[in-house]
């Protein structure tokens, strides 16, 4: 057992000065990124998905801590196998920001619309790394803590499930893979979690990876 609480995990998360808060915090439109700065991305394993004058698409998404009796665990939602973008795959809720809203109001938006979750029911704490996708998406992923009793009523639509999973077991050793496929005739490698009968790959096990460094890194920095 990992021992954090959402205290903590707060700490850290403030300790941790999220690379892309400073031009995207509070923007509901992509800016531009100085020059030199590299975000992180599906491109960290594979450096040629990297283009920095690709247009992108402001998103946000819920990385969303149920504070369970038990232990912490992380909702993960399973898209319908019907959508045009991601689908079948393991996510967090969370989609792109309209015009008129920041970053935490499209999180919590989306996490409504997709999950059936209020956001009285959510308190946000941090935030991670921005993320962009190959697919041309920038997405800042928000923290938010979430103390039960509360509703789940997904949109069949959307979502197929939704499930939690242990924080430990992404915090454990192991419980991270690193897989390659072939695409588009060239060799990708991707990160990767294999929960029960969940697979958690792509931008969300990337969004995981920045996770449980913020999470370890104090206990790396007690070890060096």
């Amino acid at each position: 057992m990992s021992g954090l609480n959402i205290k903590e995990i707060s700490r850290r998360l403030a300790e941790a000065k999220p690379q892309g808060r400073r031009y995207s915090q509070d923007a509901a439109l992509p800016r531009e990124r100085p020059p030199g700065d590299r975000p992180r991305g599906d491109h960290d394993l594979n450096p040629d998905f990297y283009d920095p004058a690709q247009s992108l698409v402001s998103a946000a998404v819920l990385v969303p801590i149920v504070e369970r009796p038990a232990g912490l665990t992380l909702l993960l939602t399973q898209r319908t196998d019907h959508l045009d973008v991601h689908a079948g795959q393991v996510s967090f809720p969370g989609g792109r920001v309209e015009a008129d809203e920041g970053l935490e109001a499209a999180a919590l938006r989306e996490t409504e619309e997709e999950v059936g979750l209020p956001r009285q029911h959510i308190r946000v704490i941090g935030q991670l790394d921005t993320y962009v996708t190959r697919t041309g998406f920038e997405i800042a992923p928000l923290v938010g803590a979430i103390k039960p009793p509360f509703p789940v009523v997904p949109d069949s639509f959307e979502v197929a499930e939704v499930f939690e999973v242990p924080l430990d077991f992404f915090l454990s050793p192991g419980s991270l893979q690193r897989h390659a496929r072939i695409y588009q005739g060239k060799q990708r490698h991707f990160y990767a979690f294999a929960y029960n009968d969940h697979y958690i790959w792509g931008a969300t096990a990337g969004m995981l990876v920045n996770l449980v460094e913020v999470l370890t890194a104090s206990e790396a920095t007690a070890h060096d």
